[in-house]
């Protein structure tokens, strides 16, 4: 059976005696439980940069923002990640007058350029201020604004703000773990996995955002189960390295990957062809006045095997998983362009793309192929 003990923290590890030290937080006492195999699964909180302050300023993170009963009227969000633009764009429409401060020269720094562009384009049409290649240097307090001093390309100037809603990224938890007695090694990226998610510690293993680099909910439940089976089941062993991961940042428009994209495949030396379908052709797209955005297949040169899919528009997180199916099950572009989608709909798209790819689509232009440098 499964014992679940709520309100209970996890102290310490004693490798010796294979025991971890667990307290009950209602009464502060202290048992001893043994183990065969151990799981680490701690998680991940907000990361708070070294901002002088901030912290006597006051923040918000995803983990309290919802907890809000009032709309700032005046929002700052430091962060051009996923969640920085997801919460960045909901509080615009919501009436905020908000910032997004990114020290990059692009958000969605994942992303290619181009899908970041056309995201870039809705935030001008939400009102949202961009600021990019942009540094957060200190926060002052003036009675109940907060005021952000940025630096940049024009010099430094100030931001007046209601609230600050940090969106850095995340770090892992492993404090008060006592890992380094256990033989676990961790940095600032969280513990040490191999491909099996096993630690430096041949006895412990970890699963979650306290170790993967994506760190998303359908990838830790993922690596749970496959953690499940290393950790406690005989018979053949689980890889990370495996499993296809499709991830999507919920914007409006939506930029939805699995695999590789331009960006990615150049920085790997990976050869590519590129194959794109316009969302703007689709009739679904047209009647829903959803019609922007594009799907970008990456595949190899000479072949119809698939290394990458990028979505960007309406649903696009619901559209990458017809793609992520794909590559897991090795199937080529050509299958999808085989597959029969249902008209009219949005699923059109990944099988356009696919006929483009082919060749066969006969109600568009059809470009040709380009070659990836």
């Amino acid at each position: 059976g499964i014992d679940l003990r709520l309100r209970h923290e996890a102290r310490g590890l004693d490798i010796d005696r294979a025991t971890l030290t667990v307290v009950d937080l209602d009464n502060d006492k202290e048992t001893h439980e043994t183990f065969d195999a151990l799981v680490i699964a701690t998680g991940a909180r907000a990361a708070v940069p070294p901002i002088s302050g901030l912290r006597d300023a006051g923040f918000l993170t995803n983990h309290d923002v919802f907890n809000l009963t009032e709309r700032p009227r005046r929002l700052a969000v430091v962060g051009g990640g996923p969640i920085g633009c997801e919460l960045a764009q909901a509080f615009a429409r919501l009436g905020s007058e908000v910032t997004i401060i990114e020290m990059a020269d692009q958000f969605l720094q994942r992303e290619d350029r181009d899908a970041a562009q056309v995201l870039r384009s809705s935030f001008d049409r939400d009102g949202i201020k961009v600021c990019l290649s942009t540094t957060l240097e200190k926060v002052e307090v003036a009675g109940k604004e907060k005021v952000l001093i940025l630096s940049g390309q024009g010099g430094w100037h100030p931001v007046i703000v209601d609230k600050i809603l940090l969106a850095v990224g995340r770090t892992p938890n492993v404090e008060g773990l006592n890992l380094e007695t256990a033989g676990v090694a961790y940095d600032r990226a969280g513990v040490r996995v191999d491909d099996f998610l096993r630690t430096t510690n041949r006895r412990i293993y970890a699963s979650g955002d306290v170790c993967l680099r994506h760190k998303f909910t359908h990838t830790a439940e993922a690596a749970s189960r496959a953690v499940i089976q290393n950790a406690l089941f005989p018979g053949p062993r689980k890889r990370m390295s495996k499993l296809i991961i499709p991830w999507c940042t919920y914007t409006d428009p939506e930029v939805a990957r699995v695999g590789l994209n331009i960006q990615e495949a150049r920085e790997k030396n990976i050869p590519f062809e590129v194959t794109e379908y316009g969302i703007d052709d689709l009739d679904r797209a047209i009647a829903d006045s959803e019609d922007h955005g594009f799907v970008r297949v990456l595949t190899r040169p000479g072949s119809d095997r698939i290394l990458g899919v990028t979505i960007v528009g309406a649903h696009a997180g619901d559209l990458i998983a017809e793609c992520a199916l794909a590559i897991e099950m090795g199937a080529e572009a050509g299958d999808i362009g085989l597959t029969i989608h249902p008209h009219p709909t949005l699923s059109e798209t990944v099988g356009m793309a696919a006929e483009v790819f082919e060749g066969t689509v006969t109600d568009l232009y059809a470009p040709r192929r380009k070659t990836g440098a």
